[in-house]
């Protein structure tokens, strides 16, 4: 029998011990364990220092299982043969390039496998759609599912095509600088082409995803449940106008219900749920959390499809969990970059404006390991503008994750250009995701447009060294 290996992400306690018989403090052990300096384009792909051998190899294992494409049933190869039969991309790193964050488009112009597009109706109140909201958080559609997939295999024809579409606004500041925003179009018309099977419900809401940077997502991890929910204020009896709260999402790892911590919506409560998540939306990969592939009912060539080979493995999954949890390891044991703060002044605004209300700066973990991810990893009502008509268990379809700030400023190593922000891309600097605020963020965002243009660039360049 395979002896049981425990790959927590607990090293910080062996520091912890070891730092008390050195000169350094715990908080600088650990910062040479999960943080780097690499200024260069694998920022985000360094391994944390301190790992043992079989620590080691499972990170190599699971970042093989995350780099290296999977194949079209059948194939020659029996351990990466479970793509599609309909998919987005056949590795994780097409969206996550580098591990960071995705571009809306290629460098010729076509539209990048970095953004997705999530599928969801209104629910109709009947049986079916109440045990789909309690334990998928939405409703998907009843022909395209929950994810429109732009390649099919064999002869499983592809979904649709994405569209992107805007309309400028013009944003006024009061010393009369103005900054135009682009407004996404919403609607099938707006967003998809070369629908292949059929007509979609006439309440399709389609949400417009971009792929996030993959970013101390272990150390996330070991923020307490309580130290999130310690700053939940729903009713907002405090009286700031913020009324954070976290979604409660299901389980299928551990068949319960918990607090979400990762995706636009939070809802996702732990790395591996995530990983998994995403290789079945994403390449329709099965796992022990997601054992069945993305076809739909209405899908009759999807269904019949060559299915992968990995039962010569003793499993029916093309992912089973001693690879997921290699993928998972991998994910929660990448170092984040350092920061150096040099715009004080753009620190006292920040922390001024209330930016830090949602934007909390910092956790001290159970180790004593201080983490600055700037982010309450709640859900706020971010105002009509940033609705995307999907509701994900407590999440309402005005509400989104306060996104973690930590590293922002070092997307543009990875990408080679500056990133585009929010949960669409639609935000092509800082400036103009601040200026997307509104809801919960509206007298902040006020007060943001009120300071002078040196003081707004002071706040903006702090954002930048996070």
């Amino acid at each position: 029998m395979q002896k049981k290996l425990n790959y927590s992400f607990l090293l910080s306690t062996v520091v912890f011990a070891t730092a008390l018989l050195s000169n350094e403090t715990t908080q600088e052990k650990l910062d040479k364990i999960y943080t780097t300096t690499n200024s260069s384009k694998n920022i985000f792909s360094q391994q944390i220092s301190g790992l043992n051998n079989e620590q080691i190899d499972k990170f190599i294992e699971g970042k093989s299982f995350y780099r290296i494409p999977w194949v079209e049933a059948p194939s020659a190869t029996t351990a990466r043969d479970g793509l599609g039969p309909l998919f987005n991309a056949n590795t994780c790193i097409s969206c996550h390039p580098k591990n960071g964050k995705g571009s809306l488009y290629n460098e010729n112009g076509s539209i990048s496998r970095s953004y997705i597009l999530r599928v969801s109706i209104p629910s109709n109140g009947s049986k079916q759609h109440q045990n789909m909201l309690q334990y998928n958080g939405f409703v998907s559609e009843e022909t395209y599912g929950s994810q429109i997939s732009i390649n099919g295999s064999q002869k499983v024809p592809f979904e649709a095509k994405p569209l992107i579409a805007y309309k400028d606004i013009t944003v006024t500041y009061p010393d009369g600088e103005t900054v135009t925003l682009k407004q996404p179009l919403h609607g099938v018309e707006n967003q998809l082409t070369h629908l292949n099977y059929g007509k979609m419900n006439e309440k399709v809401s389609l949400s417009s995803r971009l792929a996030p940077a993959l970013l101390g997502l272990g150390l996330l991890e070991q923020v307490s449940d309580d130290q999130i929910l310690a700053n939940e204020d729903i009713e907002d009896k405090n009286k700031d106008g913020i009324s954070g709260k976290a979604n409660i999402v299901y389980s299928p790892k551990d068949k319960i219900f918990k607090v979400g911590r990762y995706t636009y919506k939070a809802s996702a409560p732990s790395v591996i749920h995530q990983s998994a998540a995403a290789a079945n939306n994403d390449m329709s990969l099965t796992t022990p959390l997601f054992p069945n592939e993305n076809c739909t009912d209405a899908q009759e060539n999807c269904l019949k499809a060559p299915k992968g080979d990995a039962l010569r493995a003793n499993t029916p999954f093309d992912l089973p969990m001693h690879r997921l949890e290699s993928i998972a390891f991998y994910l929660q044991n990448l170092k984040i970059p350092k920061s150096t703060i040099t715009q004080v002044k753009g620190e006292k605004l920040f922390a001024q404006l209330g930016c830090v209300k949602c934007h909390i700066p910092s956790y001290t973990l159970s180790s004593g390991y201080e983490i600055k991810p700037f982010t309450d990893m709640l859900l706020h009502d971010m105002g009509e503008g940033l609705s995307d008509g999907r509701v994900e268990f407590k999440a309402t379809e005005q509400e989104w994750r306060t996104a973690p700030l930590w590293g922002i400023g070092k997307h543009k190593l990875t990408l080679g250009k500056e990133p585009e922000l929010l949960h669409d891309g639609r935000a092509k600097t800082i400036e103009e995701a601040i200026l997307w605020h509104e809801g919960e963020a509206l007298q902040i965002k006020n007060d943001f447009m009120s300071l002078t243009k040196e003081q707004r660039n002071k706040v903006i360049n702090y954002i930048k060294e996070l």
